[in-house]
């Protein structure tokens, strides 16, 4: 399915489900490249059993932005996520930048906590949400630009190589037709960490 939008004198068309399979490819493409360098090296990808650090996760996380997560630690304590979200007749790319710290002195718990931004992009129809009292309206073809914060705790479990999240995402986005959305957008992840 295909869409178009206008901004200013820019057309900008999108099919949604073939962004939707490139989006699967590179995450494959990815997850493939990590397998095939740790085989090289003569060994399978070490999938964080027994340690508590890691340097990579792929997963999922569930909330208002729902959907593929991806984590890269660029330093021991600082790390880029990226997050592709499906919603109903939508699709957002989140990225976040963030910084961990140990927790209550418990081996595998940190804090961690971010910043970063969104694009989300409505693909068909008119969605009317109602949320604390208050009315927004997300016409179709609207293309919506945010700021995104972000404080959270995981939990890395002992002898298996999957960690545990609980954040809190708030976030402003401004859509295209005239909207302005704020959402506290809590969510919970797992993730396979390696």
């Amino acid at each position: 399915m295909a869409h178009v939008w206008t901004i200013g004198n820019r057309t900008i068309k999108l099919d949604i489900m073939k962004t939707k399979r490139i989006m699967l490819a590179i995450v494959t493409v990815l997850f493939t490249t990590g397998l095939t360098n740790a085989q090289d090296k003569g060994s399978m990808p070490n999938l964080a059993i027994n340690s508590p650090n890691y340097k990579t996760a792929i997963g999922i996380r569930g909330g208002e932005t729902s959907g593929l997560t991806v984590k890269q630690f660029v330093r021991s304590d600082k790390a880029i996520e990226g997050i592709i979200g499906f919603w109903h007749r939508g699709l957002s790319g989140t990225i976040l930048f963030e910084k961990y710290a140990p927790a209550f002195n418990v081996s595998g718990l940190n804090w961690y906590y971010g910043a970063g931004g969104h694009v989300a992009f409505e693909t068909g129809g008119s969605a009317t949400y109602y949320r604390n009292d208050r009315h927004n309206h997300y016409r179709d073809g609207s293309i919506g630009l945010g700021v995104d914060g972000l404080v959270g705790m995981e939990y890395k479990i002992p002898s298996t190589p999957l960690a545990l999240s609980l954040d809190v995402k708030p976030y402003v986005e401004v859509v295209t037709k005239g909207s302005t959305w704020f959402s506290l957008d809590p969510g919970l992840g797992i993730k396979v960490v390696f």
